[in-house]
């Protein structure tokens, strides 16, 4: 599938929630991988400030991405934001949304 890029440039960026491992599979605890680096891959809410409006990700990245003390207020630098969308089905359930994904997530200062 196709990905975008998203231009943070003008935004102000913040951790809404700290790093935590994503899971491959909840029930087992499987953790994710990252399928290009072999990295294990954490999940990161945001808050992106932008033209008066803010809005809230939940951003996968490598573990080796995540930098810093990303404690929940700090404000951070983000790397290669990227944003595809996907489907799936589950128990005769189709589901959609839009996945987040950047190379690196840095503190600031």
């Amino acid at each position: 599938m196709a990905s975008f890029k998203i231009d943070l440039s003008t935004a102000v960026v913040f951790v809404a929630t700290a790093p935590a491992p994503k899971l491959a599979n909840r029930k087992t605890g499987e953790a994710a991988i990252d399928n290009e680096t072999g990295a294990k891959l954490m999940t990161v809410g945001l808050l992106v400030s932008d033209e008066g409006q803010g809005d809230l990700y939940q951003v996968s990245v490598p573990e080796t991405g995540v930098t810093g003390d990303l404690a929940p207020g700090t404000p951070v630098a983000v790397t290669g934001l990227r944003a595809r969308d996907w489907e799936n089905e589950f128990n005769g359930q189709k589901r959609h949304g839009i996945a987040f994904r950047a190379m690196a997530i840095t503190k600031l200062g």
